[in-house]
């Protein structure tokens, strides 16, 4: 996947006609029994997570604004999967997908969800303000399209200390219209910082579908004036998406400078949990969850190439679930946070 020249219009075309070419042929990594064990657990995790979380959110135990990632989780997993200690993740509010995947807490993600003191944020930030900085997580943020700057940011960082470190900002398809986003891109480009810009497409932002609110749906060209190269991904199969995040990353780490992946994605579920979805059809989304589910896919290779039982993969299944309950026992459980945890934290 080497980088593409934006010399010429007519070169922009060809590339775009590549990448969109790639995405339905697809280059995917070569998955050993152990890989595919892995992204099945990890995805699996998320994905019981944030039914759970939802499940709380319904019973009134999360308040405020709920985003959940269920449809995508092939995203963050495979992205991780070509990281090294020391690169850095910054997202948007749909964001728990891509703590758990970065390794924090199940427990202390859902007692944030739940506003209590064992919250990655002591309670006092919710669904989408979570960090740590020990998995150099640097937040989801409630802003539309804040992260993109931030991550450019971090970015920045990396190059000025002279580290190989790479940044990942993950933004969607309704964010990659915001005006920050043009100016990261601009500052990237020239300066030729270490960040992978990630657009993850799921087709309707907040509600409107991409093709009534975006002139142009490739948002992998999106970069195009810049000379930022882009790729469009099966956001579906996490082995693409580990593909292309290797290579991504190469490209990165040996200084050619800022890169973007759109992500062809899909969420089940509505913008928020207080989304009814009615802009698009149950079939539309069954279609989905029937032909390109992430976990699914997992599952059936590791069952057709007899690298695991149905039984081994159910025992899997209960481990997860296990770890879920048990997050939502002490996220129920934990006590709030002490008044006087108003007075902390404040920058004055």
């Amino acid at each position: 996947m080497a980088p593409r020249k934006t010399a010429s219009v007519s070169s922009r075309k060809a590339a775009a006609k590549t990448s969109k070419k790639d995405f339905a042929g697809g280059t995917i990594a070569e998955f050993s029994k152990e890989d595919e064990l892995k992204a099945y657990r990890e995805m699996l995790l998320i994905r019981r997570f944030e039914e759970k979380a939802g499940q709380l959110y319904g019973m009134g135990f999360i308040g405020g604004f709920c985003h959940l990632y269920i449809g995508q989780e092939a995203v963050v997993v495979g992205m991780q999967l070509a990281l090294k200690e020391g690169d850095q993740v910054i997202t948007g509010y749909r964001d728990h997908g891509h703590m758990l995947a970065c390794g924090m807490s199940a427990r202390g993600v859902m007692a944030e969800l739940t506003g209590r003191r064992g919250g990655l944020s002591k309670g006092k930030g919710g669904s989408m303000h979570m960090f740590s900085k020990e998995k150099h997580f640097y937040g989801g943020h409630g802003i539309v399209g804040a992260q993109v700057s931030l991550g450019t940011g971090l970015a920045f960082a990396n190059r000025y200390r002279g580290n190989d470190n790479v940044s990942l900002a993950y933004f969607g398809d309704g964010a990659a219209n915001q005006g920050q986003v043009y100016e990261s891109f601009n500052m990237a480009a020239l300066w030729k910082l270490p960040v992978i810009y990630i657009v993850e497409n799921n087709r309707y932002a907040m509600g409107t579908s991409v093709s009534r609110a975006s002139a142009q749906t490739d948002f992998s060209q999106r970069g195009a004036s810049f000379g930022i190269p882009g790729y469009q991904v099966d956001g579906m199969d996490v082995r693409a998406v580990k593909a292309a995040a290797d290579e991504a990353v190469e490209h990165c780490r040996s200084g050619k400078g800022p890169i973007i992946l759109e992500m062809l994605t899909y969420r089940y579920r509505g913008h928020s949990m207080s989304d009814p979805a009615k802009y698009r059809s149950k079939d539309e989304v069954q279609k989905m969850r029937s032909e390109h589910d992430p976990i699914e896919q997992v599952k059936a290779r590791l069952v057709e190439k007899g690298w695991a039982s149905e039984d081994e993969l159910k025992q899997v299944d209960k481990e997860v679930r296990d770890i879920v309950a048990d997050s939502a026992d002490f996220a129920q459980s934990d006590p709030e946070p002490d008044v006087a945890e108003l007075y902390t934290d404040i920058l004055l």
